[in-house]
């Protein structure tokens, strides 16, 4: 008879809905929500600075994951527990590192610095406090990913350490980052090549995993913030807007906000996403570039117009060394749209719509 797990005997229904529930704070995707509540609320140095470091956690986690290739737990003769579509597909990825232990301690850390930051928080107990939490936080996630029979006891060490490489990187040079965004030159152009470069430099695993679905929808909304911010950071963004719980800005007008907001991002997102599909075949048609769709697009799954051989290779293929792969997969540049609109509209378009209405 197969072993269950090494927690299987603690293993309960309230156990695992709580551990589930803690987990879900460690989901990348997740993460786009409070983001998005960080910007209508106008903390927008912390809104920007956690969302470009998600997205690099994000894709180094990912990176690692596909290039070591090293399997999760084999379910049986571990029992896994998931409740939702965004778990089962995460139980398809890679396991090495735990991304959800190395999010947390990143993201966690980053709060707990920028907090201890202001004066009033400078207090020893306060940040006794402060790292006792994160720390609290970050094994509770790491047990959970083990308990639940997603990570291995290496996966989330694994997570750790990175985590704890990137952290401190990240607060040494998050300033300097941040005034390129804000105040650079030909940031837009270039974070536009840094997209496609990234997407290009991210490693084959040895077997499909919806991992650069991730690291393509987190390239996309970093993407859509600097774009963003670089054209609005004076209009909407700068450090003298009004807070929230001030007369300029009261909890009816943040609730205001958020219903029209809310809406409004996930609308341009559906509009990004079927221009996409419209505009990037034609395109990479146009261009000579052979193209495929494993699901956004049903005509060009394999049956469709284009074939996977080539029986001679354009001068653009030839210049951007496509000739070196039959066909590229046209959901990563929709998905990467669609993201990078989605970004786009919470920083710029809906900020623009307030101001109309007067929220």
């Amino acid at each position: 008879m197969s072993s269950p797990g090494p927690l299987s005997s603690f293993r309960s229904r309230n156990t695992s809905m709580g551990f589930l529930m803690l987990c879900s704070l460690g989901c990348p995707v997740l993460y786009l929500f409070p983001f998005t509540l960080l910007f209508f609320l106008c903390s927008s140095g912390l809104a920007r600075q956690m969302t470009l470091l998600m997205a690099f956690c994000d894709y180094v986690g990912n990176c690692i994951k596909d290039s070591v290739s090293a399997l999760r737990p084999s379910s049986p003769p571990v029992r896994r527990v998931t409740a939702t579509k965004d778990e089962e597909d995460n139980a398809l990825e890679y396991g090495m590192p735990s991304s959800h232990t190395l999010n947390t301690v990143c993201l966690s850390g980053y709060l707990l610095h920028y907090v201890l930051s202001y004066p009033q928080y400078e207090d020893a107990s306060m940040k006794f406090v402060g790292v006792a939490l994160v720390c609290l936080l970050v094994g509770f996630i790491g047990l959970g990913r083990i308990y639940l029979g997603m990570h291995s006891l290496v996966d989330v060490i694994g997570g750790l350490a990175i985590g704890l490489v990137i952290l401190p990187f990240w607060i040494t040079v998050h300033e300097y980052v941040d005034i390129f965004v804000v105040s650079g030159q030909n940031v837009t152009s270039f974070w536009a090549a840094l997209s496609f470069l990234l997407l290009f430099a991210y490693p084959t695993p040895e077997l499909p995993t919806p991992s650069i679905e991730y690291h393509t929808a987190f390239n996309g909304v970093a993407f859509g913030i600097v774009a963003g911010i670089q054209q609005t950071y004076h209009q909407f963004h700068h450090e003298a807007v009004p807070r929230i719980f001030t007369p300029q800005l009261t909890i009816p007008t943040f609730v205001g906000r958020m219903l029209l907001g809310i809406p409004t991002i996930l609308l341009v997102k559906f509009c990004s996403k079927a221009l996409a599909k419209w505009i990037l075949p034609v395109v990479s048609n146009t261009l000579g570039i052979p193209i495929k769709s494993s699901g956004y697009i049903p005509n060009l799954n394999g049956n469709g117009k284009k074939s996977d051989k080539i029986i001679q290779s354009s001068f653009i293929q030839k210049l951007f060394f496509f000739s070196q792969q039959s066909t590229f997969d046209v959901d990563t540049g929709i998905r990467f749209l669609q993201y990078a609109g989605l970004a786009w509209s919470v920083v710029d378009f809906v900020p623009s719509l307030f101001s109309h209405v007067s929220l």
